[in-house]
């Protein structure tokens, strides 16, 4: 399958309105501009990378479902937080694991924000019983997870203290203390200076975001 960008740089430029005019009456009379450079490019990568995503695993889910599916909703849950700001202003899409019921399950994130793109993987926050399953994974295969381990700079909390059942002396103790497992790759601007040239032909300034269109990966 041939490269195709699904997010250009008006979705950006979408995002950095909304973020200047971040009220309904703004975002009602835009609406079907937002249907039309966020919401639609991102069903349909959702649904076109479902079978890279099943390459990867089985078991987790790409669903192009406008509510409820991968795409997180552009609405800011307000009702017990003192910021009553109403949409967000970046782009969130998740493939989690087919089990999983909440943000605490394994999952893939992709987050389109001006000058703040990356993708991530891992679990964030799992319950105990979970968490218990993967220190003693670490424990039981040591070199399987200094393998999978070595290329991965892990993010998250951790305790300040090796947890209860596990050696202090272990060699990988500092893992074992996580309490989220959680790795991400930030974008680089790899369109920005081209379309800064193409700007400054046009007599305008434009701002740069994450890089320019978002592809897919070829087959």
């Amino acid at each position: 399958m041939p490269n195709t960008a699904y997010f250009r740089p008006e979705l950006f430029e979408f995002l950095r309105q909304l973020k200047r005019h971040n009220n309904r009456e703004w975002f009602a009379k835009n609406k079907a501009r937002y249907h039309e450079v966020v919401l639609e490019p991102a069903l349909l990568f959702i649904a076109s990378f479902a079978p890279h995503l099943g390459r990867l695993s089985p078991y987790f889910v790409a669903d192009p479902r406008p509510t409820r599916g991968s795409l997180f909703r552009i609405y800011r849950d307000i009702r017990f937080s003192p910021d009553k700001i109403p949409f967000k202003t970046h782009v969130g899409i998740h493939f989690s694991h087919a089990s999983g019921k909440d943000a605490h399950a394994p999952a893939f994130y992709l987050h389109l924000q001006p000058d703040n793109c990356f993708a991530a993987a891992g679990v964030w926050h799992p319950d105990n019983r979970a968490l218990t399953k993967i220190r003693s994974a670490i424990v039981r295969e040591p070199e399987q997870w200094a393998k999978v381990s070595r290329k991965l700079e892990l993010e998250g909390d951790s305790l300040t203290r090796p947890p209860r059942g596990f050696n202090p002396e272990h060699q990988f103790i500092e893992d074992i203390k996580r309490k989220d497992f959680v790795a991400s790759v930030a974008f680089t601007d790899v369109s920005g200076n081209r379309r800064q040239l193409d700007a400054q032909q046009a007599g305008k300034d434009e701002g740069h975001d994450c890089g320019g269109p978002v592809y897919d990966t070829p087959a």
